[in-house]
């Protein structure tokens, strides 16, 4: 069969992938995903391979948001804010303007807030406005910071505690809609451009011109040669080469039901108690959720591949929102929590003591004795100028490739916000997949033959995945599983009951496109 049950170039496993390449990507993480573009579109054969799938590490385990750099800037990290906001506004307004919204969000002043912490919040919401306008990004992607009284600030978090409640603050950030589906999309771009994306293809050895693969599906081994090879693995990046030593920290969330602090229109910066410039962010979700985090506790040992939060991390952040609202938050209240774990690279300075959150969030490229470039720290908003950094090494140290042209180039469904707004599509598909969203539908409507009522039905009342988006998910974005599907291709699993709910729809996908490739 041809036609959409066989259009992705995302594919499990390593039959038929290319034995040279100029450039090999180990992770596929949104790092390495954008590392694969990047390449792709400096004229380069890429083949970017991971040893599971697309965002299974640190990438699909962040608060969602595209961080304009306020908070790096409180640290005195001027430079890493700078580059946040930059990139955040390349993101918001060029790269993925149907992956992302802008957030409000509110910070309240109660009777415990001091004078002098007011003053610090106005200060710092300022200087972030003026990151905004440095940046280049328009009042109308990121509109600037307010005062709120009382009544308007309970309009936008009525649950927040009304006694000794004193106003507070409006400010904006970004928000995405999914993290995972930001690295679907980037990694599909990169195969659309002709970049080989391969799934469960471990990378067993590495030198900077050649790599040794198993392919996890069938159990075989590969070599491969490259020009150059480009480690961005994560807070795996050590295992892959020695030379590189990690200090990962674990931020924690927890997911909330919309319902259990309702009504929130924006999201709520609540203060820890004695800290000056720290908060626990309440985060309102598209699909009905919230998100409570978040955390920086030092993490020690070997790397797990799937966090887990600590009891006592999920017992501070719902102390510390209980704190700002009306309504006592509980245990019971908690419906999934996560945890990923942050790829901080460790320094002289910084061994043997100090804490993960004093590291500083910025960047590295290392080249090892081998030549293996290796792409460490940073953060998910920041992903294209690591790609661009890792990128302009190779090509310093070999001379492939030509400049980088990703600060200019839109992901695959990207367009204008007025544009998207006025497409007549399903809103689930083009806040999900923009312009594709036409395309999502139709590909499952060949797949399946199924009417589009079928396809666009939400799983589950609760649950507003839909039949069609599996399904493209399995044909254009390289699912395997079911875990492909709820974990990352969509974000389910963040809610057990709801991944339990959730699984028969999932297999009902993988059953269809199997069925109509196999015609």
């Amino acid at each position: 069969m041809t036609g959409p049950a066989t259009a992705t170039r995302i594919t499990p496993g390593l039959a038929g992938a290319p034995t040279a390449v100029d450039v090999v990507v180990v992770g596929l993480g949104v790092t390495g995903a954008g590392v694969a573009l990047d390449a792709v579109a400096r004229g380069l054969s890429v083949l970017a391979v991971d040893a599971h799938d697309l965002a299974f590490g640190t990438s699909r385990w962040s608060s969602k948001l595209v961080h304009g750099g306020l908070r790096y800037l409180a640290n005195g990290q001027v430079g890493v804010a700078m580059e946040s906001a930059t990139e955040r506004g390349v993101l918001m307004e060029v790269t993925a303007p149907h992956l992302t919204h802008a957030m409000p969000y509110v910070v309240p002043f109660t009777a415990g807030t001091t004078q002098p912490q007011r003053a610090i919040t106005r200060a710092g919401l300022r200087a972030g406005d003026l990151l905004r306008r440095s940046a280049g990004t328009s009042v109308g992607t990121l509109p600037a910071p307010r005062r709120l009284s009382t009544t308007e600030i309970l309009q936008m978090a009525p649950g927040l505690r009304s006694a000794g409640l004193a106003g507070g603050m409006l400010s904006w950030d970004g928000q995405l809609e999914d993290d995972a589906r930001l690295v679907t999309t980037i990694a599909r771009t990169a195969a659309e451009r002709g970049a080989h994306v391969r799934t469960r293809a471990r990378v067993l050895s590495a030198t900077g011109t050649s790599v040794r693969l198993r392919d996890e599906l069938t159990g075989s081994s590969y070599e491969v040669e490259a020009r150059a090879v480009v480690n961005a693995t994560g807070v795996w990046a050590g295992d892959l080469v020695d030379e590189v030593t990690l200090r990962p920290s674990r931020g924690t969330h927890l997911v909330l039901r919309a319902e259990t602090l309702p009504g929130l229109t924006a999201a709520v910066f609540a203060p820890v108690p004695g800290e000056s410039n720290r908060f626990v962010m309440v985060l309102p979700q598209p699909d009905g959720t919230l998100y409570v985090g978040l955390t920086d506790e030092p993490v020690e040992g070997e790397v797990p591949d799937v966090p887990t939060p600590s009891d006592a991390e999920i017992g501070f952040l719902l102390d510390v929102v209980a704190a700002s609202f009306d309504r006592p938050l509980h245990r019971s209240d908690v419906v999934g929590a996560y945890a990923g774990l942050r790829p901080l690279l460790d320094t002289s300075e910084s061994e043997g003591g100090g804490s993960t959150a004093d590291l500083s969030r910025r960047h590295a490229v290392l080249t090892s004795r081998t030549g293996v470039v290796t792409i460490v720290g940073g953060k998910l908003t920041t992903y294209r100028r690591m790609a661009k950094d890792a990128l302009d090494t190779v090509r310093e140290q070999t001379g492939l490739g030509g400049p980088c042209v990703t600060a200019g180039l839109p992901l695959l469904g990207a367009a204008p916000r007025s544009e998207l707004a006025a497409l007549e599509q399903p809103r689930r598909l083009v806040r999900r997949f923009g312009t594709d969203a036409a395309l999502v539908l139709e590909s499952a409507r060949e797949v399946t033959g199924l009417t589009d009522d079928e396809l666009l039905a939400p799983v589950t009342d609760t649950i507003p995945v839909t039949l069609a988006e599996l399904v493209f998910g399995v044909t254009h974005e390289g699912a395997h599983d079911a875990a492909d599907l709820l974990d990352r291709r969509t974000r389910v699993g963040l809610v057990p009951a709801d991944r339990d709910a959730a699984l028969a729809a999932a297999e009902r996908a993988l059953a269809l496109v199997s069925a109509a490739r196999s015609r």
